[in-house]
């Protein structure tokens, strides 16, 4: 007999990959419902959602602290309604805080990071804070813990998504981890031609050090780059690169047309700051186009240095040496792209959603075909 189960997240407000890994569980699991504080419907559709039943709790909120506040408390208030299924299936930093309704079935964490304002980047967002958020800081991210810690120790199981969340939550909360890997949706992406452009899509925030490539490419005004995603740095990046006609922006674009830009590129660039785990290296391995990256967080994990990438030393702060970047760029011709074909398509199916999902069922202890 199917077990009854449900898939409790913090909201959906953006489609990254913590919130397509939650989809595709939603929509893979037998007989399991989705609940969020909420999600945007003018980003997600019914058909994101499929034949699952999503339940929201709340509505957005512009202020990012208040919405974390927000998320606490409507995940401990309004989940009474959770006892009544057989297991839960946590994700997100606010969510696991229902477990307090849930004392009877299965409780298991998919965790893709642990709140970082609260723990390893609680530093470096006081120092970016104004005088007056600092006190409201602190005392968001000891709230947090204070509620995150003693739910966290309540799970049955804990999955991390990568070994470098396992060493976090080993180091910040002394907990034991399985690492299952994310799904990714390798058909979405082939190799579909030979470009002449770089591509960089990470989120156009400071931890992902966009500002680093931008940089790069105006030192190097006889390569390309095309930057297709957005984020608070866009206006900034794009003042930044107003005078380089080598440096193009195309804003957040619809899933086919991003397909089309990564399996024509040389190849992506991808530098974020420790990186949980990061699924769009792995997609641009699918499209047989390697990645330069840096050699910190889930990216050692993903991608082979000089076989399916090159890896930039990693930095102890924001900062990527521009110097570096070139040559890793330089060094990233065409030509030896394209001779990491095979080896890049390869190397993303180890992380296809069927071995995700032959993980999650060893796990879950589901017989059934997902």
């Amino acid at each position: 007999m199917s077990r009854h189960g449900i898939i409790l997240h913090d909201y959906l407000l953006v489609k990254g990959g913590a919130e397509d890994v939650t989809l595709q569980l939603a929509r893979q699991l037998p007989n399991t419902d989705l609940c969020v504080d909420f999600y945007d419907h003018n980003v997600f559709s019914a058909a994101d959602f499929g034949r699952t039943a999503c339940i929201e709790l709340g509505k957005p909120s512009k202020i990012a602290g208040w919405q974390v506040l927000k998320g606490l408390y409507h995940f401990a208030r309004k989940t009474q309604f959770i006892k009544d299924y057989d297991f839960v299936l946590y994700s997100g930093g606010n969510a696991p805080i229902a477990i307090q309704n849930h004392p009877q079935g299965k409780n298991y964490l998919y965790c893709h990071n642990i709140p970082r304002f609260a723990y390893d980047l609680e530093s470096y967002w006081l120092e970016r804070a104004s005088l007056w958020q600092k006190p409201l800081l602190k005392v968001l991210a000891w709230h947090t813990r204070h509620h995150y810690e003693p739910a966290i120790r309540k799970m049955d199981q804990i999955i991390a998504n990568s070994k470098t969340v396992q060493a976090r939550i080993k180091q910040y909360l002394n907990l034991d981890s399985v690492v299952i890997h994310p799904p990714c949706n390798i058909d979405r992406f082939a190799w579909q031609g030979a470009g002449d452009y770089y591509l960089s899509y990470a989120r156009l925030e400071p931890y992902k050090r966009i500002v680093n490539i931008v940089q790069a490419f105006l030192a190097m005004p006889d390569k390309k780059l095309v930057v297709a995603s957005g984020g608070h740095e866009l206006d900034a990046l794009k003042k930044l690169a107003e005078n380089a006609s080598n440096i193009s922006f195309t804003g957040w674009l619809e899933e086919k047309k991003l397909a089309s830009l990564v399996g024509n590129a040389i190849a992506t660039i991808y530098i974020p700051v420790e990186e949980d785990f990061g699924i769009s290296p792995v997609e641009s391995m699918a499209a047989g186009k390697p990645v330069i990256g840096v050699a910190e967080g889930g990216l050692l994990e993903t991608v082979l240095h000089e076989k399916t990438g090159y890896l930039i030393a990693g930095s102890d702060n924001m900062v990527i040496s521009e110097h570096a970047l070139i040559e890793a760029v330089e060094w990233m011709s065409p030509k030896r792209a394209q001779a990491m074909r095979g080896a890049c398509e390869a190397q993303s199916k180890k992380f296809s959603a069927e071995n995700f999902f032959s993980q999650i069922r060893e796990v879950f202890g589901i017989d059934e075909a997902l």
